[in-house]
């Protein structure tokens, strides 16, 4: 791998260390002639960039092929061809935390403009009616015009069902300040529609839930604690988008706090092969990887190229959980030697326990993002 001219001296020039051939015994350095010209420079960094990378290909093969398999060579002391569990992950979740939890504004863009095409395009065609109703004498009817008009409404209400619940706020804002200049009934008329909207978007604001808390009998209305649960639940709920985007956005953060309790979840079901939590918590890291690789194909395939609600990103979805539960069984069946029933009841458990863990830590982190966010 050293495309390089050899020293004579035999002094290692990084630790000074006795150096018997070409590599140092105590640090690992080539002995290798300091001046190189252009040519030397380039061929040997080429030459480290794909020692890496033929290390990182020989990891990631068997990684995703054979479930157990590096971390049986990697335990054994076959680590040359290996890169190092840990620092493979940080790699992974890097590039997974990159790829995966990037906001995706442009879809969201994207998809109001088309919603904006789709109702400018019903209005063309509504435009386009005129014509023939007016050689018709049906132009002016009374019975077409609230035809129309009940078009142009049900666009409207349409477009703005779609709107986030502060998005149809300040809609509502706006079309009342105008409608106490004009005072039109047809705008009183569509503010009343599009109120209905609004508070069926988010069940209702705090102030209209005190309002009707206060038209109930006493005994019926809720107590001091209930109403501050129910505060909370309508902020959580006006801030949905937000707090679901920072909850996707920290996913990685969760995956890799639970990782040592899955390693210990792992322990405590395969306790009686009398081996290290370390071994368990190798095992974990490189299972951990293997699903994040997975991720980092499957996710933004179904988000930017199949879209979440299709047909085809749902085949991925189930193709990649039974991938996973493949995995999983495999590489405990295999690591820990046991018979396939036994393996499927320990990963039973195992699931069990993280599936507990993993609420418990979203339900922490969605308070800490609502107390940040609201």
């Amino acid at each position: 791998m050293s495309n390089g001219k050899y020293r004579k001296d035999h002094n290692c020039l990084n630790c000074g260390s006795h150096v018997e051939e070409h590599y140092c015994s105590s640090c690992g350095q080539p002995n290798l002639e300091l001046k190189e010209n252009f040519w030397q420079f380039i061929s040997h960094s080429i030459a480290h960039y794909f020692h890496f990378d033929n290390k990182f290909f020989q990891t990631l093969v068997p990684l995703l092929t054979k479930p157990g398999k590096v971390t049986l060579d990697y335990l054994a002391g076959k680590r040359a061809r290996y890169i190092n569990p840990v620092s493979m992950y940080i790699f992974v979740s890097i590039v997974y935390f990159l790829v995966v939890s990037t906001p995706n504004k442009k879809h969201k863009a994207e998809k109001e403009r088309a919603v904006v095409a789709q109702n400018i395009h019903k209005a063309d065609a509504l435009d386009s009616l005129e014509q023939p109703l007016d050689e018709l004498n049906l132009g002016k009817s009374k019975l077409v015009s609230k035809a129309k008009k009940s078009i142009k409404q049900s666009m409207v209400k349409e477009t703005f069902s779609r709107y986030t619940f502060k998005q149809q706020d300040t809609v509502l804002r706006e079309l009342k300040a105008q409608n106490l200049v004009k005072k039109s009934d047809s705008l009183t008329e569509i503010i009343e529609e599009l109120d209905l909207i609004h508070i069926s978007r988010q069940d209702s604001t705090y102030l209209s839930y005190l309002a009707r808390q206060k038209k109930l009998p006493m005994m019926e209305q809720d107590n001091f604690f209930e109403r501050l649960v129910k505060k909370r639940s309508i902020e959580m709920g006006q801030n949905s988008e937000i707090i679901q985007e920072q909850l996707e956005h920290n996913r990685p953060k969760q995956y890799f706090l639970l990782m040592p309790l899955m390693a210990l979840f792992i322990s405590i079901n395969f306790r009686k092969n009398h081996i290290y939590y370390l071994d368990h918590l190798i095992f974990t890291i490189h299972g951990m990887t293997a699903f994040f690789l997975v991720q980092i194909i499957t996710k933004p395939l179904n988000k930017y190229v199949f879209g979440n609600a299709s047909i085809l990103a749902s085949v991925v979805s189930f193709v990649v959980v039974a991938w996973l539960l493949w995995y999983m069984f495999k590489s405990l069946k295999i690591f820990y030697n046991r018979s396939n029933s036994t393996t499927v009841w320990r990963m039973i458990a195992i699931f069990a326990l993280y599936s507990v863990a993993f609420k418990i830590t979203e339900v922490i982190i969605l308070n800490i993002i609502y107390y940040i966010a609201v």
